[in-house]
């Protein structure tokens, strides 16, 4: 009696490599808005920290605008976008903003972020 033949096919391996190829390509694309929205996040709670130390308005914006460009991530929130308002006697920076990053073709992934020095 001939063992029998255990294992994955060729075809098998062929489509686990586009299913990991796949999950790959949308895990890579997704890093760059991730690390933009933790690095804007960073910016608006040293900002926010700066407004509780007696910074005027057009003095935070001005430094979120000199932070935004040594991190990079100004050509997509500007100091205008920034929404401030107090809290008691602390100051609330909050900014609401889409990114579309193209996948393939015509398919994107669009993420909706939400940055604000408010836990809550």
């Amino acid at each position: 009696m001939k063992p029998r033949q255990r294992g994955i096919s060729l075809i098998g391996v062929i489509l686990m490599a586009l299913l990991l190829g796949g999950v790959l390509l949308i895990g890579f694309k997704m890093v760059g808005p991730y690390k933009e929205y933790f690095a804007l996040q960073h910016i608006i709670v040293l900002v926010a920290d700066e407004g509780n130390n007696g910074a005027s308005e057009p003095d935070m914006r001005e430094s979120f605008a000199r932070r935004a460009n040594i991190d990079s991530i100004d050509n997509m929130i500007r100091p205008n976008d920034l929404v401030f308002r107090r809290q008691g006697e602390r100051v609330v920076i909050e900014v609401e903003y889409s990114r579309k990053v193209p996948l393939v073709s015509n398919i994107s992934l669009l993420f909706d972020f939400k940055a604000s020095n408010q836990h809550k």
